[in-house]
């Protein structure tokens, strides 16, 4: 352990950060680029416990994408590629998307009051009250409106009364939420509908539909939008989102009062959280098991879109309620999150995990245009990592040496590693100089 740390820490300071360029899938057609799980050396002896609690906990769909390709992408329940599910609340982060855009543009100023776009008297609360609401805190839910309503989906002003101050109160209230698909109306001229599929939609190939205030897609216009907002907004070589400033707002702490929420965005890692329909705040992490930096789009019944950014890894589940009914459920994304990390095994941090061991003879090392291997492993599979956990080349082995081409690779030290049938894995350090 002692010497794969050491070897971690070279590869680390030879190489940083990860940036492996990303994928994007053309606009329109069923062709989309995949990698297998083995080539990323991930623990598919882990795949079938992780379809099975997907499948005994109602999901319909299933899609990782790693750095843009699809890595998995499983269906459940008579559920295809081409069916329609909604997002629930996790299609927040659309409209978190779109209040940006329209900001870019100069249709509207998050510190605007709402009552600028949708009148006065959209509350029943007193008009100094209600000028206090701006779109942020529509963004943040914060508006301070009394949630002790019997319908919070309700947008009529009867429904909407005064509590706290804009910006002292974090509550979950949907119907203010859904005022801001009104304000991008009234900010641009445009319904709902028309802004997305104008901004969105014909520039990422993102397909779907509102009704009633939810989204409904494919489930890879859900993978689509995880994968542009991994990418900062950007498609391929298309901006959409300019305003660099809103996006790390966006994806960030945007209040004191909850800080695992950004702009309709969920949050983990923050060391404490409130959660849909309580006052109450939580010690911990959102999501323990999951890494801290991952970002959620999170809908009732379990609708998930998770963005894991160091690793450009997304991950979207739709289906029926996993665990319970509320607004957004988090007790399946722990249990999900507990598989997924056995699974998807072999993160830049998961490495340390790997033992090194003599077991493996690899020579000669260094070496320039070949290495040979010898190892007791006779039927397993091979990974060999660059300085940036990248792998360079895999295989799969079904005798006790195998040879590896390196004149291709370039100079620098790599992570030889090779799994048996049983998921055991050992690594071995070599070093690559023509």
């Amino acid at each position: 352990m002692k010497k794969l740390l050491l070897t971690l820490v070279a590869l680390v300071t030879l190489c940083g950060k990860s940036n492996a360029q990303l994928y994007f899938p053309p606009l329109v057609g069923s062709i989309w680029d995949t990698i297998r799980p083995q080539q990323l050396g991930w623990c598919t002896n882990r795949i079938d416990s992780l379809y099975d609690l997907l499948q005994r906990n109602n999901t319909k769909a299933f899609i990782i994408l790693k750095d843009g390709k699809i890595a998995i992408e499983k269906y459940f329940d008579n559920f295809t590629p081409d069916s329609v599910w909604y997002w629930a609340s996790a299609g927040k982060t659309i409209t978190s998307f779109l209040v940006g855009i329209a900001q870019q543009e100069g249709k509207l100023s998050i510190s605007d009051s709402t009552s600028k776009y949708l009148g006065s008297g959209w509350t029943t609360s007193p008009p100094a009250k209600e000028g206090l609401i701006t779109i942020r805190h529509q963004l943040t839910m914060t508006t301070g409106l009394d949630y002790t309503v019997p319908d919070d989906n309700c947008k009529l002003p009867t429904c909407l009364k005064y509590k706290a101050d804009a910006g002292n109160q974090w509550y979950y209230h949907n119907a203010a939420y859904l005022l801001l698909q009104d304000v991008i109306e009234s900010a641009t001229g445009s319904t709902y509908q028309q802004y997305t599929n104008s901004k969105l939609s014909l520039k990422t190939g993102i397909t779907g539909l509102w009704y009633d205030g939810v989204f409904y897609s494919k489930p890879r216009s859900m993978a689509r939008f995880g994968l542009l907002m991994l990418n900062h907004g950007i498609w391929k070589t298309d901006t959409l989102l300019k305003d660099t400033a809103y996006y790390r707002q966006m994806m960030n702490t945007s209040q004191n009062l909850n800080p695992s929420y950004g702009y309709l965005w969920w949050l983990n890692g923050k060391g404490s959280y409130k959660l849909p329909g309580s006052t109450i705040t939580f010690p911990g992490d959102l999501f323990p098991p999951a890494p801290d930096e991952m970002v959620a789009g999170l809908g009732k019944n379990d609708q998930k879109l998770y963005v894991w950014p160091s690793q450009n890894i997304v991950i979207i589940r739709m289906g029926n309620s996993a665990a319970d009914s509320s607004l957004v459920p988090v007790v399946f994304d722990r249990d999900l999150w507990a598989e997924l990390n056995k699974f998807i095994c072999n993160t830049t941090t998961g490495m340390a995990s790997v033992p090194e061991t003599n077991a493996v003879r690899l020579y000669p090392n260094p070496t320039s245009h070949q290495l040979t291997i010898e190892s007791t492993v006779h039927r397993g599979v091979w990974q060999l990592f660059s300085c940036r956990g990248e792998v360079a080349a895999w295989g799969e082995t079904h005798a006790d040496t195998l040879t590896i081409p390196t004149a291709h690779l370039v100079n620098g030290l790599y992570l030889f590693t090779i799994t048996d049938e049983s998921g055991k894995r050992t690594a071995v350090r070599v070093l690559i100089s023509h």
